[in-house]
């Protein structure tokens, strides 16, 4: 790094707790000044903080924003520094905080914007940023040494080249390559020849001594002499710089005051770019780009070649190692200026299973944020993935994660898991697959180790053939048995990775029970392998190391460890997230991010569990149900849950439709296209996603382009059939045409039968739907509403979760429901929304309702207890509620779960008083208000009536009334 490194931010005076958020997606659609118009809704809706997108720059276009190419600036298609400034205003005039999404672990290297990239490129090892990226300067192949493999031509290089499709370039006295979009600097040192060309193109219009020639020369001969790119020391990296410096501004000079030397450079240029029709005159740039420090390659050979650490497999994210000091400060210096400043109160932190070490990470972060004698601590939360009944580190120093676990417990509990067996059989019949999740994932993971991630494991495997090769108890181990045991090792890893500290030589026993089990798992599937690899494997990763190891061999084997820890998130990811969840389509509710589609529902008294520890341990994580990375919407997932109370319903249908779509299906070599996996997928799909009324020809058409984007995404990221770096237009296309002649308007006995079953599932879903937003408002943890979803929406993966949202709706909406409650009436109002509960009305008022309760009692939701409440009575097990109580108040939370089962008898109508029966809820004995109708209620000694609890709404939030003090 230079010395102009940013100075360290001042520490910030106090922490701040959101109450509840608000995630909006900022891009050059919306904007901070759009961001800074929508405050005063978000704050009548009972938001506390606005929590964004990441919005340093990025790349042109970027949607999404974790493409950063600089981390000093702000994006300047979302908008200005006083733009900014103005939105941080208005939110600090509402009183309202702001958590922002930050990226640590990876930049944005495409299309020439990222000037550390660039500076990397053209000085190679010799680069003062070459730190910054997670680079492999001498990997396996000897013709990389001190290169950085580029995959980005769409053919063989050799191709691309005899084409005339990369092109030298110059402009302003420096040198430069063209293809296509990417612009790419060339080492100032290596042009040196072709100002040598330019010289002797200068014979006879220029004399030896004529000033402008011997400038020229003098150029020419000034960058020759340039210290080489692997020469690191400090003073060389200083006079590349300096002298690259001054001798692009003698040549742009030149090139403007002397006529002959243009046209002899202008020849130079056009000589090395060559002519097609004779390869030979490309020898010139092909020597040329062997000089740089980079190797251009078609991009297909990224998967098994690429030497910089990546996002998961994404060739234009490169991983950033903020584990160095200086990069950490330079990557970070703009944000903790913000917070220093008061603008950003929190902050998100972006796959921190990607960082070398991710609690240390933290803990600079929270030094940086709160000082290091700090008592409190700042408001940080990490999207980290837990796997089962994984447990976030307990000494990370955060407030706990974005809550994907959140979102797949909660979802679990409108899953009727006594429907499991049956739903298992059904679909191995439909979709022609076996239903063993476990071994599926164990497949992809492996798929992705030899195809995606191969890379990756060649650079872990030549790290540990190094150490193998150091020991004579170990040197005997071939490479590729190493790799072989890696790989499976990898495969076989229970969660996404460890936090062992090898530097520390610290491994707590959580982690090395996962490194057994997964060591364990290898052998056992591998009977013919020698365990003695796999053995060297374990001994390696739990810091089992040979005595005698010098400083130098001790720190090899750590880094061995700990970028070991950097992979097995990412195969877990592109294994597992994009890949199985593709495939396994039992139930694809259940196949969320952080899911486990094996775990087929989850009983009340688990979820009661799992909350009860979150009020323990991690009481400010946020309570999410939908994210930008969330497969398909709460609202979709709430629906295709009710399938699950179906079986025998769902078998009927599903069985009719395939038969009456026989004909509709296109065929590849003799096999159907979709495949019936495939259309299992799209059924439930389909059910899902189903607009709440009737569509126009216009919205018709949008709904078939959506749904057939969606199919197109998810059957390349399964892989089977097609794929992003295969793709099969056969089959796509196919699968696109079958979309649209299933969903054909007019005669069609499909979705004459398909909507006879898809309002029930809407309905069903609504109740699903409104419950687990109003679990998510009031349990443990701070609620999360991502962008435009307080009320219905039906959005399936990005980019479709990513559309515009029409918030001149919502604030319509909001300022409707405004209105009837001060006309008082809030039983009328609770029964006409639920009378028209498709226009979206009644999961805002739900919202507004439960984000305005915990600002009004503070002290039972922030630290307050839960406790989970008991029901009684024939349908007991489809009501789950709890109470919260501090401060003196109490609340109590009640809802339904698998309502299908409780009207099944009166035709799938929504549950009122008569679905209840007997049932009863164990309250406290007292008066009760429920927030939603304004009634208030009386619980005796046996608790309260559900049926008085449901009778005029699905859901019910009740605040305990306090007793009148004696003689009152």
């Amino acid at each position: 790094m230079t010395d102009d490194t940013p100075k360290k931010a001042e520490p910030a005076s106090a922490a701040r707790v959101p109450r509840a958020t608000y995630r909006l997606q900022f891009n050059q659609g919306f904007t901070f000044r759009d961001a800074a118009d929508l405050v005063p809704y978000l704050r009548a809706l009972g938001v506390s903080d606005l929590y964004a997108s990441p919005y340093l720059k990025a790349r042109p276009g970027s949607l999404h924003g974790y493409d950063i190419t600089s981390h000093a600036e702000l994006n300047p298609e979302i908008g200005s520094e006083a733009e900014h400034t103005r939105l941080c205003a208005a939110l600090r005039e509402h009183g309202m905080g702001h958590l922002l999404d930050v990226v640590p672990n990876h930049m944005g290297i495409a299309g020439g914007e990222n000037a550390w990239w660039m500076d990397v490129l053209e000085n190679g090892p010799g680069s003062p940023f070459a730190r910054c990226f997670d680079i492999d300067w001498e990997p396996r192949k000897p013709e990389l040494w001190g290169k950085v493999l580029l995959p980005i031509l769409g053919d063989a290089y050799g191709r691309v080249l005899e084409r005339g499709e990369i092109r030298l370039v110059h402009a302003q006295g420096r040198f430069g390559l063209e293809y296509f979009e990417h612009r790419l600097p060339v080492a100032p040192a290596s042009t040196a020849v072709v100002l040598r060309e330019a010289l002797e193109r200068l014979e006879g219009a220029l004399g030896v001594e004529h000033p402008h020639r011997m400038e020229l020369e003098s150029i020419a001969r000034a960058l020759e002499l340039l210290p080489g790119r692997r020469r690191t020391d400090a003073e060389s990296v200083a006079e590349r710089r300096r002298e690259r410096t001054v001798t692009q501004r003698r040549l742009a000079r030149l090139y403007r005051r002397s006529e002959p030397a243009r046209r002899a450079l202008d020849a130079a240029v056009a000589v090395f770019n060559g002519d097609p029709a004779d390869p030979r005159s490309f020898d010139r740039l092909d020597a040329l780009l062997d000089q740089q420090s980079y190797r251009l390659a078609f991009w297909r050979v990224a998967a098994e070649e690429i030497n910089y650490r990546r996002f998961f497999d994404v060739n234009d994210l490169a991983g950033v190692r903020v584990e160095v000091p200086q990069v950490f400060q330079a990557t970070h210096a703009l944000v903790l200026r913000l917070v220093r400043e008061g603008k950003v109160t929190g902050l998100r932190i972006d796959h921190p299973d990607g960082l070398f070490h991710p609690r240390d990470y933290l803990r600079d972060l929270q030094r940086e944020t709160m000082g290091l004698e700090g008592r409190e601590r700042f408001y940080v939360v990490v999207e980290k993935i837990l796997t089962g009944d994984e447990s976030l580190p307990d000494d990370w120093p955060c407030d706990g994660t974005v809550g994907y676990e959140f979102a797949n417990r909660v979802n679990g509990l409108f899953v009727d898991g006594a429907a499991g067996e049956r739903l298992d059989l059904l679909y191995h019949r439909c979709s022609r697959r076996r239903g063993d999740f476990p071994e599926l994932a164990y497949e992809k993971k492996r798929l992705i180790l030899r195809s995606a991630l191969v890379s990756e494991l060649t650079v872990l495997t030549t790290l540990l053939s190094r150490l193998a090769e150091s020991n004579r108890a170990s040197r005997d181990f071939t490479w590729g048995s190493l790799r072989d045991g890696l790989r499976e090792v990898v495969a076989c890893f229970p969660v996404y990775r460890t936090y062992i500290d090898a530097t520390a030589g610290l491994v707590h026993p959580r982690d090395r029970e996962y490194v057994e089990k997964a060591v364990q798992a290898a052998r056992r599937r591998n009977p013919s392998t020698s365990g003695h690899v796999y053995e060297f494997i374990r001994q390696v990763l739990l810091l089992q190391w040979p005595e005698g190891l010098d400083d130098d061999a001790r720190e090899e084997h750590a880094r061995f460890v700990m970028k070991f820890q950097q992979l097995t998130g990412p195969v877990m990811a592109k294994g597992v997230e994009d890949t199985a969840f593709y495939v396994y389509n039992r139930l694809v509710s259940l196949n969320e991010v952080g899911g486990e589609p094996d775990r087929f529902g989850l009983s009340p008294d688990e979820l009661h569990l799992f909350l009860a520890e979150r009020a323990e341990r991690w009481p400010h994580a946020l309570s999410t149900t939908s994210t930008h990375d969330t497969k398909r919407s709460e609202d979709v997932r709430a629906r295709i849950d009710v399938l699950s109370e179906l079986p025998d319903l769902w078998e009927e249908r599903v069985t009719r439709w395939a038969e009456l779509n026989r004909a509709l299906r296109g065929d590849e070599d003799g096999s159907p296209v979709p495949d019936p996996n495939d259309e299992y997928l799209l059924y439930q799909t389909l059910l899902g996603a189903w607009p709440l009324a009737e569509p126009d020809e216009a919205a018709h058409a949008e709904l078939v382009a959506r749904v057939q984007q969606y199919m197109d995404k998810a059957t390349r990221e399964a892989k089977l059939h097609t794929s992003w770096i295969n793709p099969n237009e056969t089959y796509d296309a196919g699968l696109r045409d079958f979309v649209a002649a299933i969903l054909r308007r007019g005669e069609n006995p499909f979705l004459d039968d398909f909507l006879e079953l898809q309002p029930v599932v809407a309905r069903m879903g609504m109740v699903n739907a409104l419950a687990q937003t109003l679990v998510k408002l009031t349990a443990p943890g701070v609620p999360d509403v991502y962008q435009g979803q307080e009320i219905w929406d039906l959005s399936l993966v990005d980019p479709d979760n990513r559309r515009p949202v029409d918030y001149a709706r919502r604030r319509e909406l909001l300022a409707g429901l405004e209105r009837c409650l001060r006309d008082g009436d809030r039983r009328a109002l609770a029964r006409g929304l639920v009378e028209r509960w498709e226009d979206g009305r009644i999961k805002l008022y739900v919202t507004m309702t439960g984000l305005r309760l915990r600002e009004a009692l503070p002290e039972v939701f922030t630290g307050g207890e839960y406790l989970p409440l008991a029901a009684s009575g024939e349908r007991a097990a489809h009501l789950f509620a709890f109470a919260r109580r501090g401060g003196g108040a109490q609340v109590v939370t009640a809802v339904p779960r698998l309502v299908a089962a409780l009207t099944r008898d009166r035709g799938f109508a929504l549950p009122d008083a008569r679905a209840w029966r007997d049932t009863s809820l164990g309250v406290p004995p007292g008066r009760w208000r429920s927030l939603f109708t304004g009634e208030e209620l009386r619980a005796g000694d046996e608790g309260l009536r559900a049926e008085h609890l449901f009778a005029d709404f699905p859901v019910a939030l009740l605040e305990e009334v306090p007793q009148d003090p004696p003689g009152g």
